[in-house]
């Protein structure tokens, strides 16, 4: 459809000119008629050539697949198509009136010049769309392949972040039930059940966290409190930790990954209560730095600590979660003097 348009609109361009140019000479002419002439002796062959060529170029595109290749098309095309060409246009204005050798001569003479433009700016026409299609069709399979390059990567980094899920639970529902069953050991069955109870509220946030993005820092700062009554039914007296900045307004708006800062906790009493038998001595700080949030926990480096504190189980999926879910997030962890500390980094959102 859209080859008949064209090769339409060049025949009413041709025909135009043809029609100027008679007007000018002086020669009778009627534009209509020189229209038809034009559209019959030119746009049908050049739209069969067109239709030809597009159907054996999608059939068989290692036929223009190298210069080469191009090359010899063309010369096979002139070769046969620009014969046909002649012999079809001499056949409608009656030129096969041949007598002798000297008609052939007078009639070749006649039709040598005819087509030859036309017929190769079809071929280069044609040539060009080909080669567009082509561009645009190893354009769309790149695009498809790297959308489905990327959906995958996200299948994975979905996967990575339930695994990293399904690891942090167990491992929080196991240090849990630890500080009850000592409790339990300790034969104090009313603490135990108390126990037991702040257990439960805090299994039913780890839940609500397992299928939720993100938190609040105000949220994770109250499991915290929650998840150190409950440890403190374990230590006792002996669990001291101040908490500083807890009363910051912006703590409600700052989001971080859920169950972000319990390991931070968990690293610290590992590394401090449990290494010795004398208070511990904790610090939880929020404190904000330019367009951060910065959330500290320290406690001292005893001598019966782990030669590489900070390596654990627990602050290597912390980590790996902020990065992946909080954007900007950051955790680091190390040895400051005589104390270990761990650092998260938040970044603070910008609200109307």
């Amino acid at each position: 459809m859209l080859a008949a348009l064209v090769w339409t609109a060049i025949s009413a361009l041709g025909a135009l000119q043809t029609y100027s140019d008679n007007l000018r000479t002086g020669v009778a002419s009627h534009y209509p008629v020189l229209l038809a002439t034009w559209f019959v002796e030119y746009a049908i062959p050049l739209m069969v050539l067109s239709s030809v060529l597009v159907t054996a170029l999608g059939r068989w595109p290692v036929l223009v697949a190298r210069p080469r290749s191009v090359v010899l098309l063309f010369v096979g095309l002139v070769l046969l198509f620009q014969p046909a060409q002649w012999l079809y246009i001499a056949w409608l204005r009656d030129y096969l009136d041949i007598a002798s050798f000297a008609d052939v001569r007078r009639l070749l003479m006649k039709m040598l010049l005819v087509g030859w433009f036309t017929t190769t700016a079809t071929f280069a026409a044609i040539l060009a769309i080909h080669y567009w299609r082509q561009a645009k069709d190893r354009e769309l399979a790149w695009q498809r392949a790297q959308n489905d390059m990327l959906n995958l990567r996200l299948q994975l980094e979905e996967q990575r972040m339930l695994a990293l899920r399904a690891q942090l639970e167990p491992h929080f529902l196991f240090n849990a039930l630890n500080a009850i069953s000592a409790l339990v050991r300790a034969g104090d069955k009313p603490v135990a059940l108390a126990g037991i109870g702040r257990l439960s509220a805090l299994l039913r946030y780890a839940l609500a966290a397992s299928t939720d993005q993100t938190a609040t820092l105000a949220a994770e700062l109250q499991f915290v409190r929650d998840y150190l009554d409950l440890q403190r039914l374990r230590y006792g007296a002996r669990l001291r930790i101040a908490i500083e900045g807890a009363d910051d307004a912006l703590l409600h708006d700052v989001d971080c990954a859920p169950l972000s800062l319990q390991p931070l906790i968990e690293n610290a009493l590992r590394h401090d209560l449990d290494c010795h038998d004398g208070p511990g001595d904790i610090t939880l700080s929020f404190a904000r730095d330019g367009g951060e949030m910065v959330v500290t926990v320290t406690n001292p480096v005893s001598a019966g600590a782990s030669p590489n504190p900070g390596a654990g189980l627990g602050l290597a999926n912390t980590r790996d979660r902020l990065r992946r879910q909080t954007p900007g997030a950051s955790l680091r962890a190390g040895v400051r003097g005589e104390r270990f500390v761990a650092e998260v980094r938040l970044p603070v959102a910008a609200r109307d």
